[in-house]
């Protein structure tokens, strides 16, 4: 099972927290980058959380800049900059992933929960493997067979954060199409349909469908996102979006907060969860 301790998570909460010491210092990234003969466009990757491999002693150099005094508060922010120095369970396969998604891969590792709204196709955390490769496999795309087996391995490894002691609380809205749609003919979708019934019985998934018969809803236009939450306050949530535009990260609150209100409209206009499985249910029986 991949580990649920994240390097992307703990690289995120020390560019904050050098962020906050900046700004509680008075500092603007001009007269740190003076100081310590940085670039300000380093400075802005580090407090981005850009940097792939901290370097500690940049981050001591900073904490000494900043005045920090305090040996706990010294020593914590030390600790954040090793363990986001380690290499993830995904790293191995982040040559053939774009940087967004790998982000996203790090954070969602150690998510507490996550919210979803996919209005054309199946979560990738409930996909099946047929299914996954069937969406993965594109003869547009000019790609070895061992990449998309690679593409197709991290999605079924990322689904082991479902299970475990400790296992992510997923909350998925979906739109009726992407049952509809016959991603990889008849028998991969029979397959699929199984497995979301069997994922929508699990303590940890919540899963609503918003059927045909609504007509217009507050996801129709909208493509598909998703939010992020951690256990620890100090993280805070993130929204990631993938279209056709590209992958977008999003962390700025009131941005996140636009998609936590989106969220919740759409689960107003969706069947219970109850009635979801029903509809699954009775699908499955006409496969």
């Amino acid at each position: 099972m991949p580990e649920r301790r994240s390097p992307t998570l703990r690289r995120r909460r020390l560019s904050a927290e050098l962020r906050q010491l900046r700004a509680s210092a008075g500092m603007t990234l001009e007269q740190v980058a003076e100081r310590l003969e940085f670039s300000t466009a380093k400075l802005r990757f580090i407090e981005n959380a850009q940097w792939v491999r901290p370097n500690i002693g940049d981050v001591r150099a900073l904490l000494d800049v900043y005045g920090v005094k305090d040996a706990r508060q010294h020593e914590e922010l030390l600790t954040l900059a090793r363990e986001g120095r380690q290499r993830g369970w995904w790293q191995p396969h982040s040559k053939m992933l774009s940087e967004t998604y790998t982000t996203y891969i790090g954070l969602e590792a150690e998510a507490s929960t996550l919210l979803t709204y996919q209005p054309l196709v199946i979560p990738g955390l409930l996909q099946t493997e047929d299914y996954a490769r069937a969406l993965v496999e594109n003869p547009h795309d000019e790609v070895s067979d061992q990449v998309t087996s690679d593409r197709v391995a991290v999605r079924m490894q990322r689904q082991q954060i479902l299970t475990g002691p400790s296992p992510l609380s997923l909350w998925a809205v979906i739109d009726e199409a992407a049952i509809r749609r016959p991603v990889g003919g008849p028998e991969v979708i029979h397959g699929q349909l199984e497995r979301l019934a069997e994922a929508a019985r699990m303590p940890s998934v919540t899963l609503q469908l918003i059927p045909f018969s609504i007509g217009a809803h507050p996801g129709v236009g909208r493509g598909p996102f998703t939010i992020l939450q951690f256990p620890d306050d100090a993280d805070r949530d993130a929204a990631y979006v993938d279209n056709f535009a590209g992958e977008l990260y999003i962390e700025e609150a009131a941005e996140v907060e636009r998609f936590h209100g989106a969220f919740r409209h759409l689960v107003g206009a969706a069947l219970s969860p109850a009635a979801t499985m029903t509809f699954i249910a009775e699908e499955l029986a006409s496969t």
